[in-house]
């Protein structure tokens, strides 16, 4: 059975443009090959001799027919000229000079007996027309289409201000102002290198620097502001931000500097101007390729790991070659998202994701008996501390309990290292989630007395954009037009980002010797207020007129601020000078183990008020 050819169904406005372009050329080639003979004698017909100006119009029909040939071929009748570059003019310059050479070689043949050849100027001058009458019929079709694009979205358009007049803007701009399709007009550019200003970038001119940001988003009424230096540091784009949330605009910005050396600077990868950006300092960094030696080759085991640590702690170790990765969770949606990003990632990577409960006796025996992770990591855990206090039993099952059957599993089977991830609500806790959390590290300090397993804690602050934060909530709230809640204007927090947070884990964990409760440096706490505040001028309204901050009062277990060590514990620098140790305290093991069974008991009564019994194991706790 014959298979029906497919054929391209015919297009009458291309043919029609088609047929347009090519009556054009014709003409252009007539009109180059006379008009050249003109110049040549300073536009004076009477001066041009006739053994000149035959042998052109003898060849003249071969000429066109052989220019739309080599025009064909070059494809002058197929580019879209709606999109011309770069390319198409190459092309276009080499089909003009091809058509010249053949008409040289040409009127040669055609030249009669005893005519003189036709001057080499001759042949200068008509490649020059050639190709400008061939410009300016494609060239002119993307100018007059843009021009027609721009005044139809004057009256409906988003006004734009670029800062930054590099490489970066210079493709952002050109893509927006070219685009058929985007609402955005630029009005304006501003740099702060004194040397570009009063000069044009696609016909939009550098109005100044940095200090004419608010004068030129009024003058210009401007709505968004975009942010095109890819390179420039955490320090000097939080200087700017401090000047622009001034104006009321929207912002958005480039990724990163990546983005311009893989050439994908474009409209599509700018983002939203996130709140980070405002912490002011550059993001912290350590050297995870020394440090995570230990890791190469090594099981290791990440418990919760489809949460937000958790699954940060997952894609750093994937990076660094391990011998096996071992995710557990609870919650499948989350680790089965985890799963899929690792193995998009990492097709090499020996992954095993786990459904479990570190509640669960026998499957935690049985996972660490069956896969003996060398190291593990411990993210698993109730963290929610509102939520925690309408449920104490819940936070004492999971984070006690949970901790307790994790190591004790964890030192059976010969493990050789355990980080558990603390909080700095461990300090002087005054919820139950922080007071989970310091049973927590006393447990695992004791476990380090009595086993070979190193067993050690970090203890950290809030992360910017996890799970339950403020962060995700404030922009929940602004994007449904407010009011944003704020618990108490004093309230203040320190804040760090998730991979951040995950990398001085990670390094701790190199530093570990067993016993130790690292302390990362937080930086300068912010105040919750604050962020409120920028993230709403960020997103583009104006506080308490666009969108309003309402107050609600400090939630139950919720302080004012936090504390990293406690008065007790000292404080011994490392290497890192992010990262410090706090001194064990010293406890009545046997005393802390009969409170621990009290405890156990007491969680599994929904009757009881367990508070009592963490007040004696914790004494720091108020309630």
């Amino acid at each position: 059975m014959n298979k029906e050819k497919k054929r391209t169904p015919f297009n009458v406005k291309i043919f029609y443009r088609r047929t347009c372009l090519i009556i054009y050329d014709v003409i252009s080639v007539i009109l180059a090959s006379y008009v050249a003979l003109l110049m040549r004698y300073n536009f004076d017909l009477s001066q041009i001799p006739e053994h000149f100006l035959n042998p052109v119009s003898r060849f003249l029909p071969i000429n066109i027919i052989i220019t739309l040939l080599v025009l064909y071929l070059f494809r002058m009748y197929s580019s879209l000229w709606a999109f011309a570059g770069e390319t198409e003019l190459q092309n276009l310059v080499m089909a003009s000079v091809v058509s010249s050479i053949a008409q040289a070689v040409g009127i040669q043949f055609f030249k009669a007996p005893g005519e003189q050849a036709v001057p080499s100027s001759y042949y200068f001058l008509y490649v020059f027309l050639l190709i400008s009458f061939i410009f300016g019929s494609r060239f002119s079709y993307r100018f007059f289409r843009s021009l027609k694009h721009r005044q139809q979205n004057k009256n409906n358009s988003i006004s734009v201000m670029v800062i930054g007049a590099g490489e970066a803007a210079n493709l952002i701009i050109k893509e927006i102002v070219n685009s058929n399709f985007s609402t955005m007009v630029i009005r304006c550019i501003i740099d702060d290198d004194k040397g570009k200003w009063g000069r044009f970038i696609q016909g939009i001119k550098v109005a100044g620097g940095r200090e004419r940001i608010v004068e030129c988003a009024d003058i210009y009424d401007i709505d968004e502001i975009i942010i095109a230096m890819p390179s420039i540091s955490r320090v000097e784009m939080s200087a700017i931000l401090d000047i622009c949330k001034e104006t009321s605009c929207k912002l958005r910005s480039l990724p990163g500097m990546y983005q311009l050396v893989n050439g994908e600077v474009s409209v599509s990868k700018l983002r939203d101007v996130e709140v980070e950006d405002l912490l002011g300092r550059e993001p912290i960094e350590v050297d995870l390729d020394s440090i995570l030696g230990y890791v190469k080759g090594k099981k290791v085991l990440v418990t919760g790991g489809g949460g937000s640590i958790g699954s940060e702690l997952c894609r750093q170790i994937a990076s660094h070659h391990p011998a096996q990765l071992i995710i557990l969770d609870i919650y499948e949606n989350s680790v089965y998202d985890v799963q899929q990003e690792l193995l998009t990632r990492y097709p090499d990577l020996s992954l095993t994701v786990l459904i479990a409960s570190v509640r669960n006796t026998n499957r935690m025996n049985w996972i660490f008996e069956h896969y003996k992770p060398d190291i593990v990591y411990h993210a698993a855990a109730h963290k929610h501390v509102p939520l925690m206090e309408g449920s104490p039993n819940e936070a004492v099952k999971n984070n006690v309990f949970g901790t307790w059957k994790t190591a004790q599993a964890a030192a059976m089977n010969d493990v050789k290292r355990f980080v558990m991830i603390s909080t700095d609500k461990a300090v002087n806790p005054t919820n139950i989630m922080g007071a989970s959390k310091r049973i927590c590290e006393m447990i695992i300090q004791t476990f380090n007395k009595h086993y070979d397993t190193e067993f050690v804690a970090v203890r950290f602050g809030n992360v910017l954009g996890s799970n339950g934060s403020v962060i995700p909530l404030f922009k929940k709230q602004i994007m449904a037009g407010g009011p944003v809640t704020v618990t108490h204007p004093d309230i203040i927090r320190y804040f760090m980002t998730i991979p951040e947070a995950v990398s001085l884990v990670l390094q701790a964990g190199a530093y570990a010797k067993g016993g130790e409760i690292f302390v990362l440096d937080m930086g300068k706490p912010v105040k919750i207020l604050d962020l409120a505040k920028n993230l709403i001028r960020l997103s583009g309204y104006r506080v308490d007129e666009d969108i309003k901050i309402e107050f609600t009062g400090l939630r139950p277990g919720e302080k004012l601020y936090e504390e990293l060590m406690m008065a007790e514990e000292g404080m011994t620098g490392t290497k890192n000078k992010l990262i410090y140790i706090g001194k064990p305290i010293e406890i009545n093991e046997m005393k802390f183990f009969v409170q621990l069974k009290n405890l156990k008991e007491a969680s599994t009564n929904e009757n009881s008020d367990i508070r009592p019994l963490i007040k004696e194991i914790v004494p720091t706790y108020h309630y």
